[in-house]
C-alpha cells in the first residue's frame, strides 16, 4: 500500500511537471502565469533528484559512505576539515552561485521567454548537475585533486596539460569578469559596498564562533551570522543616508578593484574555516532567503509575463547583443543551466571538505538544481518587465541612440512601446537619475526584484527594494571570487607541483602566498584593463566568459566520460557523454562565429578591423579616437584567446578518444589513480555512539 501511495505521488507529480512544460512550451498569443514557471521548474527538479540522480549515485558512481574522504584522511586544520554536510553544501552553493544564473538568463530573455527557460529547465538536470556531481565524486576518490591535474593523471601528458592550461587560463578570465561585475555593481553605491564589506568581518566571528568558542554549535552559530546580516543591510542603508559616512564607502571603480584583489588574495591564504567556508556559508542565507521571498512573492501576485515567448530577435539582430538563438543562448545562459565553473569548485575546495560520500548527491546535484531555480527566478524577474521597458534598460546607447527621445522611438518600432514619460517615473520610483542604456543585466534584474516585491509587501519602498536587489546581486558575484581565487591557487599548485614537488603542497606557506599572489595578479590585470575601459569591460568580455565557462564544463565532462570507460563503465557513459556532445557543438559553433564573421556586432576580429578603419580614416569623435587603440587590442585579444581555448577544447576531447579507443582495444593506458580504500572512523564513531 505504501509503495502505490509512493509511486501514485510520483506520477501526480510527472503529470503535473509535463502539464506545465507544455503549457509554457506551447502557449501562443495569451498572457502566460508565472506560476507555470516555479511549477514545472518545482517538478522537473524533484523528479531529476529522486529518480536520476539517485540512479547516477548508486549504480554509475557507487557512492560509498564507508570510505573515508580526504578531509578526514588527509586533515590538517586548513584546508582539508571534514565540516557539516549543511556548511558544505551553502559553502558550495555560494561557491557555484555567481552572476551567471542572474544575469545571463536576463541577458538571454531578448530571445524571449521560452529558449532560455527549457534551456535552464533541461541543461541543468541532463547537464550541469550530471557535469557537478560526478566531477566532485571523481575528485574526493582521487585526494581532491583538481580537474586539471586529474585530466594528466588519467589522460597522460599530452591532454593533461592541454587541460591543466586550458582551465587555469579560463579560471583567471572568469574570475575577472566577475570580478568587474561586482565592482561595476558597488561603484559609487555606498550602501552595497558597506553591507558587502561587512560580510567579512561577520564570517570571521562566526568562524571563530564554531572553531573556538562554541565547537559544533551550528544553529547557534547560524542564528548569529543571520542576525549580524540583517544588521548589515539595515546599517549599509544608514550608512548610504548618513553625509559623513557614506563618503567611506562611496568609491571609484578602480579603488574598489584594489580593494577586491586584496581580498580575494585574503580569502586564498587564510585557513578555510576562518573565512572562506563562514562567509558563504551566511552568504547562502542571503541568497537563498532573498530567492525565497521572491518565490513567495510570485506565488502570492501571479504576476503575468509580458515578454512573448519568442521574439523576432532569433534572427541574431537582437539590440542587447548579436548572434542568432543557435548558440547564443546556450552561451549566453551558462550558470543555471551548465557550467564548466562549478567543475572547479567541485574539484578544488568542495572535496577538502566532505566528510562522506553519501552527501555527494546532495551538493553536488542538489546544490546546482538550488541554482538552476535562481536562473529561473531571474528569468522570470526580467519577463515580468513591460518588454519596452526591459529593452530600454539593456539596450546600449550605440543601438538605439543616446537621446531618450530617440531610444523610446527606436524600441517602440520594434513593436515594444514605451515612454520617456514612463521611463523618468520608474527611475524616479528606483531612486535613480536613469534607467536608460543599464546594460550588463544587473540593473533591469533589479527592477524586476523590485516591482515584485514592491508589488507584494509595498510600492512605497520600491528604492529600498532596487538597492537591496543590487547588493544582493553583489554578493552573489563576490562569494564565487574569492572561492575561484582558492581554487585557482590549488590548481597552480598542482601545475608547479610538476616541477618541485614541495609547491604542490597545500600547507606550505610559501607556496600558499606565492600561487596566490600569481592567481590574484592574473585576474587582477584583466580586471583593472576592465574598469578603466570605458566602454564598460563586461561589453567586450562577457561573450568570452560565456564561451569559455561552457568549454571548461566540456573539459570536466571530457576526464569524467575517459574515467567511467576506464572504470569498466562503457554502458554508462552516455551519461556523461551526451552533455559533452552537446557543449563541444555549441562553443565550437558560437567560438567560430566570434573569430569568423564579418558582422561587427558578433565577430571579434571585424569588430577590431571596422574600428581600425574608422580611425584611421578619422571618422570617430575625438573622445572615442583617443580609447580605440585599447578597445582595438581587446578585441583582438578576446579572439586570438578564443581561437587558444577552442584548439584545447578539441585537442583534449581527441586526447580522450585516443585514451579511450586503447583501452577498449586492450592496449595499455595509465591506470586509474582512484585512492586505495580507507575505512571511515567518521562513520564507525557514528555507529558505535
Amino acid at each position: 500500500m505504501n509503495k502505490l501511495l509512493k509511486n501514485s505521488i510520483w506520477i501526480l507529480i510527472a503529470a503535473l511537471g509535463a502539464a506545465a512544460v507544455g503549457g509554457i512550451a506551447l502557449n501562443r498569443g495569451e498572457s502566460i502565469n508565472t506560476l507555470w514557471f516555479v511549477t514545472a521548474a518545482l517538478c522537473v527538479y524533484a523528479i531529476a533528484y529522486r529518480f536520476y540522480a539517485a540512479w547516477i549515485a548508486a549504480t554509475v558512481l557507487a557512492v560509498d559512505e564507508t570510505r573515508a574522504t580526504p578531509a578526514e584522511r588527509l586533515d590538517n586544520g586548513r584546508d582539508f576539515v571534514p565540516t557539516n554536510k549543511w556548511i558544505v553544501f551553502g559553502h558550495h552553493f555560494a561557491a557555484i552561485a555567481g552572476p551567471g544564473p542572474l544575469v545571463g538568463p536576463t541577458l538571454a530573455a531578448q530571445f524571449g521567454y521560452l529558449p532560455g527557460t527549457l534551456w535552464i529547465l533541461f541543461g541543468a538536470v541532463l547537464g550541469g548537475c550530471v557535469q557537478d556531481m560526478v566531477t566532485l565524486f571523481l575528485s574526493t576518490r582521487r585526494d581532491a585533486k583538481s580537474l586539471g591535474q586529474m585530466a594528466r593523471d588519467e589522460l597522460g601528458a599530452l591532454g593533461g596539460t592541454a587541460a591543466l592550461i586550458g582551465t587555469f587560463a579560463i579560471m583567471i578570465i572568469l574570475i575577472a569578469v566577475l570580478g568587474l561585475v561586482v565592482v561595476n555593481a558597488m561603484k559609487h553605491s555606498p550602501w552595497a559596498t558597506a553591507t558587502v564589506s561587512a560580510t567579512i568581518p561577520i564570517a570571521m566571528i562566526v568562524g571563530l564562533y564554531m572553531r573556538s568558542f562554541r565547537p559544533g554549535q551550528v544553529l547557534e552559530a547560524s542564528a548569529l551570522g543571520v542576525a549580524l546580516l540583517l544588521l548589515s543591510v539595515m546599517g549599509g542603508g544608514w550608512i548610504d543616508h548618513n553625509p559623513t559616512l557614506r563618503t567611506w564607502f562611496d568609491h571609484e571603480g578602480l579603488t574598489l578593484a584594489w580593494w577586491v584583489m586584496a581580498y580575494g588574495f585574503a580569502a586564498a591564504i587564510l585557513p578555510v574555516w576562518l573565512l572562506l567556508a563562514p562567509r558563504d556559508y551566511l552568504s547562502t542565507y542571503v541568497k537563498l532567503g532573498t530567492i525565497t521571498l521572491l518565490a513567495v512573492a510570485i506565488i502570492m501576485l501571479q504576476p503575468t509575463v509580458k515578454m512573448p515567448a519568442v521574439t523576432q530577435f532569433i534572427d541574431g539582430t537582437g539590440p542587447i547583443f548579436g548572434g542568432k538563438l543557435f548558440p547564443f543562448v546556450f552561451i549566453t545562459i551558462a550558470c543555471g543551466a551548465i557550467s564548466g565553473f562549478h567543475a572547479l569548485i567541485a574539484s578544488g575546495t568542495t572535496p577538502k571538505l566532505l566528510s562522506n560520500e553519501r552527501d555527494i548527491r546532495m551538493i553536488g546535484y542538489g546544490g546546482m538544481l538550488l541554482e538552476s531555480f535562481v536562473a529561473i527566478m531571474a528569468m522570470m524577474a526580467a519577463t515580468v518587465l513591460d518588454p519596452g521597458v526591459f529593452f530600454a534598460i539593456n539596450s546600449p546607447a550605440g543601438v538605439v541612440g543616446k537621446e531618450a527621445i530617440d531610444a523610446v522611438a527606436k524600441i517602440s518600432s520594434w513593436g515594444f512601446p514605451v515612454t520617456v514619460d514612463q521611463m523618468q517615473l520608474l527611475a524616479n520610483q528606483m531612486g535613480e537619475a536613469t534607467l536608460f542604456a543599464r546594460t550588463g543585466g544587473a540593473p533591469s534584474l533589479a527592477v524586476g526584484m523590485a516591482s515584485i516585491f514592491g508589488s507584494a509587501f509595498g510600492e512605497s519602498m520600491l528604492a529600498l527594494w532596487y538597492h537591496f536587489a543590487i547588493m544582493f546581486e553583489a554578493i552573489f558575484i563576490l562569494t564565487t571570487l574569492d572561492a575561484g581565487t582558492r581554487v585557482g591557487r590549488f590548481m597552480l599548485q598542482d601545475m608547479l607541483g610538476n616541477i618541485w614537488p614541495k609547491l604542490a603542497e597545500t600547507s606550505w606557506m610559501p607556496s600558499v602566498v606565492l600561487t596566490s599572489a600569481l592567481v590574484v595578479a592574473g585576474w587582477g590585470y584583466f580586471l583593472y584593463i576592465g574598469v578603466i575601459d570605458p566602454n564598460g569591460g563586461v561589453n567586450i568580455l562577457w561573450p568570452l566568459f560565456g564561451i569559455a565557462n561552457q568549454m571548461l564544463a566540456a573539459i570536466a565532462l571530457c576526464v569524467a566520460t575517459g574515467i567511467l570507460i576506464k572504470s569498466d563503465k562503457l554502458k554508462y557513459a552516455w551519461v556523461t557523454g551526451l552533455p559533452l556532445t552537446w557543449l563541444v557543438t555549441i562553443t565550437s559553433a558560437a567560438a567560430w562565429e566570434k573569430i569568423a564573421s564579418d558582422n561587427i556586432r558578433i565577430g571579434f576580429f571585424s569588430a577590431a578591423n571596422d574600428l581600425a578603419d574608422k580611425l584611421a580614416a578619422g571618422a570617430l569623435p575625438p573622445e572615442k579616437a583617443a580609447v580605440t587603440p585599447q578597445l582595438i587590442f581587446n578585441l583582438h585579444l578576446d579572439g586570438w584567446l578564443t581561437l587558444f581555448f577552442v584548439v584545447l577544447l578539441w585537442l583534449i576531447v581527441f586526447d580522450m578518444l585516443r585514451v579511450c579507443s586503447r583501452y577498449l582495444a586492450g592496449k595499455p593506458v595509465l591506470p586509474l589513480t582512484e585512492s586505495p580504500h580507507t575505512q571511515s572512523r567518521l562513520v564507525e564513531d557514528w555507529v558505535r555512539d
